[in-house]
């Protein structure tokens, strides 16, 4: 694997899985593989979980790790070409990427979407660029429009509690404050049509992803007849993305939070999201709380799904 952006990347599913769940049993079984190599993360946005599973990933694979926030200690970076340089930002990615290349031998990053200019985003300029100019294997650790490491850490999740052969999965979207970008539903959606699950996607009229992402998934817009039979219950926000509402806000509507009444519609289903997440916007406590909640066991499954990821690259270097 020479860089790994999306569910295209990781080859048959079943394979990957195997694969992880081995890692899972024995994290250390690969500690010499990465020895005398460097994993650099770059983080042009804030991070948690990303960031501390993905440093514990590439530890028990022996790497040593450098970490770069690019908004704190480090120059400003402009990303355009043709742009006169007279503001705030003294260094050109284009210079900046061959140099961190040059200091490691794996490079993840983590750029999210603007909002500003769709066809910006979804060109994904600045993986792309390191993709091109850093030479060295890239991987996203959240782009603007995938974050295929929380998406295969879903999978594994699923993988593990699903009770049936063919799980109904529901990704439903839950208001929020603010306007978020479609990365984890894009990459969600992409990884459930990878699979042969029953796939449905639940939202208010107007947030509609893009085609290429909701696949063959059922797009059902009665929350009760999505939630129905349910066997795992995925929430995320999400703002518009077809013209001209780009970016923008269309619905705080809270009648979609997640809460008892709805989970009540569905067999039982376990209850999932990526965090960080709010409170009783997104979800109630008492549903976040339940025993049905599996959001800590898929945070956990974050760093198996970045050893995998690790590994497989290093395997190639």
């Amino acid at each position: 694997m020479k860089q790994f952006t999306s569910v295209h990347d990781i080859g048959p599913l079943d394979q990957a899985l195997q694969e992880a769940f081995e890692i899972k049993k024995n994290p250390l079984s690969q500690v010499d593989l990465g020895k005398h190599k460097t994993l650099l993360m770059i983080f042009f946005n804030s991070s948690l979980r990303t960031r501390l599973s993905t440093q514990k990933a590439a530890l028990n694979l022996g790497m040593d790790v450098i970490v770069l926030d690019i908004n704190q200690g480090a120059w400003k970076l402009e990303t355009e070409r043709g742009v006169v340089m007279d503001g705030d930002k003294p260094e050109h990615i284009l210079e900046a990427i061959p140099v961190m290349g040059s200091y490691c031998d794996i490079i993840g990053v983590r750029a999210f979407a603007q909002l500003k200019n769709k066809e910006e985003d979804y060109y994904e300029v600045i993986l792309n660029q390191f993709i091109q100019y850093s030479g060295k294997p890239v991987f996203s650790m959240e782009a603007a429009t995938r974050h295929p490491l929380q998406s295969f850490a879903d999978l594994i999740t699923i993988e593990e509690y699903k009770k049936s052969a063919k799980p109904k999965v529901v990704l439903t979207w839950a208001p929020h404050p603010n306007a978020l970008p479609q990365a984890v539903p894009n990459s969600f959606a992409e990884w459930m049509n990878a699979t042969d699950w029953d796939f449905v996607i639940t939202h208010p009229e107007g947030y509609e992803l893009a085609p290429q992402f909701v696949g063959k998934a059922k797009v059902e817009y009665d929350i009760e007849k999505a939630y129905k039979g349910a066997d795992f219950i995925y929430a995320k926000n999400w703002s518009a993305y077809q013209d001209p509402h780009y970016g923008k806000i269309l619905s705080k509507d809270m009648n979609w939070t997640v809460d008892s009444r709805k989970m009540a519609l569905t067999n039982n289903a376990f209850f999932m999201h990526c965090l960080p997440v709010r409170r009783n916007m997104i979800v109630t406590d008492n549903v976040i709380e339940s025993p049905r909640s599996i959001v800590i066991q898929e945070a956990a499954n974050r760093t198996v799904s970045a050893q995998v990821v690790l590994k497989r690259i290093l395997e190639k270097i």
